[in-house]
């Protein structure tokens, strides 16, 4: 069974920085895509970043390009999402997801299996 745990939410103030972490189970972890989504209230759920499986690309969206940088540590079947210069808009739960095999789109739509989510808030 695949298992996805988010942790490191949290409040900051805008300009602060958080680290968020998944840790995987269940699964080969090289095998699968890592993906980053986001899902502010009433909003759609958002790509962040979308690691390929097997040592593949890094992927960010447009809102968070230069600011945010995933990493994975495959023998901790953990991957991480470090966030600096956090602005207000970046409020919103934080899901971690996988799919297994290379994905094609980092959208949330193709990814299967989901965590639980954590929260993170910027005060302005």
């Amino acid at each position: 069974e695949v298992r996805l745990v988010e942790s490191g939410g949290g409040l900051v103030q805008a300009g602060g920085s958080l680290r968020l972490s998944c840790a995987a189970s269940g699964f080969t972890f090289e095998d699968y895509s890592i993906g980053w989504f986001r899902q502010a209230p009433g909003k759609e759920r958002e790509e962040v970043s979308c690691l390929s499986s097997w040592g593949g690309s890094i992927e960010y969206g447009n809102s968070v390009k230069g600011r945010f940088t995933m990493s994975s540590d495959n023998a901790k079947n953990t991957v991480y999402l470090q966030m600096n210069s956090l602005k207000p808009e970046d409020t919103a739960v934080y899901y971690c997801a996988a799919e297994r095999g290379r994905y094609r789109y980092c959208l949330p739509a193709l990814f299967g299996s989901w965590g639980q989510g954590a929260q993170v808030t910027v005060s302005s």
